[in-house]
């Protein structure tokens, strides 16, 4: 061995290191076996200097399983100063010469040997740079060093380096990082990239360390203080069993203090006194004294006084909302207005909100989002099922067991006098022999009388008017008319497929992800399969049950994924989904293709939406009977015996002689398993029966809604929006409505109207002109014996 060669065209002795890494410009000790160390010192002794290639073993490999392919090839040369005999082998104290990258490794005689190359650093940092990184260094370790007593001994030295390689090789040993990761940093060529690293290691670890201590400090803070806590009431204990007051007023004289400081109005604070005043007289033996200490700390519990308020920030009121919640904008519009009209008021409101919708529709998250937007507290009770006045009210304290209503329990949960207090699922109260709470509720949700609430528990005035009130229902039919004259309704019609889409992909599938242990690289759902999803598999005005259905494919995926069976991401399409959902749950009509006599498409509202309906009419032979079926509640069956009178009157003198008395009529609606009734679909009945008597057929893109009247008016209808939504995803091209329906058109989505003809009627003579060309003059009475003119030009 040549001591002064480094070049790489001689083999060196490869000594393994464990668990550690060196870095230039550094000296280190480490352990060699027998056989290297005697090795090293013919070396030294033959040529006054020894020299050899340290290499790190990859983590996790024990000497005897050490091979070539366990070495890392970046290494370095060191060069040996002395050695110390030590258990089994040498203590070797080296100086890093360079480093190096090993190209050839190679094993003889259980040692490794190894041809190298030296590895340059790349020089892209400046001067001043670099001293700024190096102040930067040194201070972040002056840092580190504060948490630990006796450091100065550690960072004295570091102060006197001015090469930060050096200090790299002098602090990385003690960083608690992963081998790997030091491995990295020896290997990083580019100075700067290499002390920016260094410099991320040492912040990392300073926050890392810092948090510890927090914690450290938090856990023994919390354990002294339920110490203390634990002795002090022992030595209460000890006194109260001294003096004979264990069991009773021991601690009323604290009830009194805290009393006197508390923010209670004068009659309020009378009460608490005068309840205090029986505690301290009841002695020992008073058996009322827990009831009374439950009493007064209810008392002083209560939020008395409101606080100092936020003023209503409108803008921020309307982000939220618009963040939170998709679509419903009337909706959101109408709560905007309610809190300007809060703000005016300096939020002394006058009315009671009632969110009244289908279910899933948002209604309780509504309030939720006014909630934050206010930054109030936000307080929710469920009043379905309540039959029991004192659920409002309170018990009287006379009962054992007795308990205040669910408003004061709320406002004690709240601890603030103005939160938003959500009624839930009002028109589900029921009414037995304990009263009926529905009554109960009349004071706390009337403005003029809600400011002296009276809580049977209580005993005392409590002002409710700085709570803002949010109902939510889903029916108003339960609800009794004097309670709902309390309070201001807000309709939450339903989403649209396009808002039910837009909530998904907003709002639904990350939920779902989350709540699934999921996330975007797992788990995919392509927008074609998420609107099928939404039309073939969903049947709501809310997304309530789109949510579910979002589920269900979430469990799906994570069963394929913890069974190894899954390819990530997993992306649901059309093609697969109904592997993954089952069958298609919705039969969605769609517009006939072919125009048949006395088929007519009318456009029925259903608590979920809108949907199509087909009326079919056919005759026989017989004596001028009309058979109705499909299930047709009575207000359909009125339209239809209206209908048959004025085509009668109307078109009893076609030319194509149909005689009313020597044939039957039947008219059906199908699906008739369904029940159907309401008062939209006299001017589809007309029509049909007219197309079935005529012969014409109907444009099966037309369809109509509207009612009848005997004298031939059509009358305006409900549910619009719903309809044309619902026409709209049928197929349908154009839609005939009544003429005083046309303002409701404003309701609906822009891109659905730019889809749709529109054609406003006012009389069926309209009607018959559109649908099925027929020209009808408008028939006016001449008198009973003649009571029509004559029709013409048919």
């Amino acid at each position: 061995m040549h001591s002064e060669r480094t070049d790489d065209t001689l083999e060196k002795p490869v000594i393994p290191l464990f668990e550690i890494v060196v870095y230039p410009d550094s000296r280190t000790k480490f352990p060699v076996d027998r056989a290297t160390g005697d090795l090293l010192q013919k070396a030294m002794k033959d040529e006054q200097v020894a020299y050899a290639v340290g290499l790190t073993v990859k983590s996790g490999i024990s000497p005897a399983e050490v091979n070539t392919d366990s070495l890392y090839t970046i290494g370095n040369l060191f060069r040996v100063l002395h050695m110390q005999p030590a258990e089994d082998g040498y203590l070797v104290c080296a100086q890093v010469v360079h480093r190096v990258n090993v190209h050839s490794l190679s094993e003889r005689d259980g040692r490794f040997y190894a041809i190298y190359e030296l590895v340059s650093n790349r020089l892209d940092l400046e001067e001043d740079q670099k001293d700024q990184i190096l102040a930067e260094i040194k201070s972040t370790i002056h840092e580190i060093s504060s948490h630990f007593n006796g450091s100065e001994q550690f960072v004295q030295p570091i102060d006197r380096m001015d090469s930060i390689d050096q200090i790299i090789g002098f602090v990385m040993p003690f960083i608690p990082v992963g081998l790997a990761e030091k491995q990295a940093l020896l290997e990083i060529v580019s100075v700067r990239e290499r002390y920016v690293t260094f410099l991320e290691i040492l912040v990392r670890a300073r926050e890392e360390i810092a948090i510890r201590i927090e914690m450290a400090k938090k856990v023994s803070e919390r354990v002294n203080r339920s110490n203390r806590e634990a002795m002090l009431r022992e030595q209460m204990k000890v006194i109260q069993e001294e003096l004979g007051e264990s069991d009773g007023a021991g601690g009323d004289g604290n009830y009194r203090d805290r009393i006197e400081k508390a923010r209670m109005p004068d009659d309020v604070r009378k009460k608490a006194l005068t309840e205090v005043k029986k505690l301290e007289t009841g002695g020992s033996q008073n058996h009322e004294s827990s009831i009374i200490r439950n009493y007064l700390d209810l008392l002083l519990d209560l939020p008395w006084v409101t606080e100092e308020k936020k003023s209503i920030d409108i803008g921020e009121a309307r982000r939220v909302l618009e963040s939170h919640h998709n679509g419903l904008e009337k909706v959101k519009e109408r709560i905007i207005q309610h809190l300007a009209v809060m703000k005016l008021k300096h939020e002394k409101q006058g009315s009671i909100l009632l969110f009244a919708g289908s279910p899933g529709t948002g209604k309780t998250s509504l309030g939720k989002s006014i909630a934050e937007a206010l930054g109030r507290k936000y307080i929710r009770i469920s009043l379905g099922g309540i039959k029991d006045e004192a659920e409002i009210r309170g018990h009287r304290r006379t009962y054992v067991g007795a308990l205040p209503g669910r408003i004061i329990q709320g406002m004690k949960k709240a601890g603030t006098k103005n939160p938003v207090f959500i009624l839930d699922e009002i028109d589900k109260l029921a009414s037995s022999y304990a009263g009926d709470p529905a009554s109960a509720l009349l004071e706390v949700l009337d403005p003029e009388q809600n400011n002296s609430f009276s809580d049977h528990y209580l005993e005392v005035p409590y002002d409710l008017s700085d709570v803002l009130f949010i109902a939510t229902a889903n029916s108003l039919a339960t609800i009794p008319p004097p309670l709902l004259d309390r309070m201001e309704l807000i309709e939450i019609s339903g989403y649209t497929k396009n808002e039910k889409f837009a909530i998904a992909k907003d709002h639904l599938i990350p939920e779902t992800l989350k709540e699934h242990g999921l996330d975007a690289d797992m788990l995919q759902i392509d927008d074609e399969a998420l609107k099928v999803i939404i039309e073939k598999y969903t049947r709501e005005a809310g997304v309530r049950w789109l949510g579910k259905q979002l589920a269900k494919t979430a469990r799906y995926v994570s069963e394929k994924i913890v069974s190894g069976t899954a390819e990530l991401p997993f992306i649901v399409t059309v093609d697969n989904l109904q592997e993954i959902l089952g069958k298609e749950i919705i039969r969605q009509e769609v517009a006939r293709k072919e125009p048949v006599p006395g088929v007519v498409t009318g456009l029925a509202w259903t608590p979920v939406g809108g949907e199509i309906l087909f009326i079919e009419g056919t005759f026989m032979p017989g004596t001028g009977k009309l058979t109705l079926t499909g299930q047709l509640g009575d207000v359909m069956k009125e339209s239809a015996t209206i209908s048959l009178s004025l085509i009668r009157s109307r078109l009893a003198n076609t030319q194509n002689g149909f005689n009313f008395m020597t044939s039957d009529i039947h008219v059906h609606v199908p699906s008739g398993a369904t029940p159907k009734d309401g008062p939209s679909a006299g001017v589809t009945l007309f029509t049909a029966l007219s197309s079935l008597i005529t012969g014409r057929t109907v444009d099966p893109n037309l369809a109509m809604t509207g009612e009848i009247t005997l004298s031939g008016a059509v009358l305006p209808v409900g549910g619009i929006k719903e309809k044309i939504l619902a026409a709209h995803r049928a197929g349908i091209r154009k839609v005939i409505l009544p003429k005083e329906n046309e303002r409701d058109l404003a309701d609906v989505p822009e891109d659905v109207r730019s889809e749709l003809a529109f054609v406003p009627v006012e009389t069926v003579e309209e009607v018959l002109r559109e649908a099925l060309g027929i020209e009808l003059p408008r028939t006016v009475v001449l008198h009973p014996g003649n009571s029509f003119a004559p029709i013409e030009n048919l």
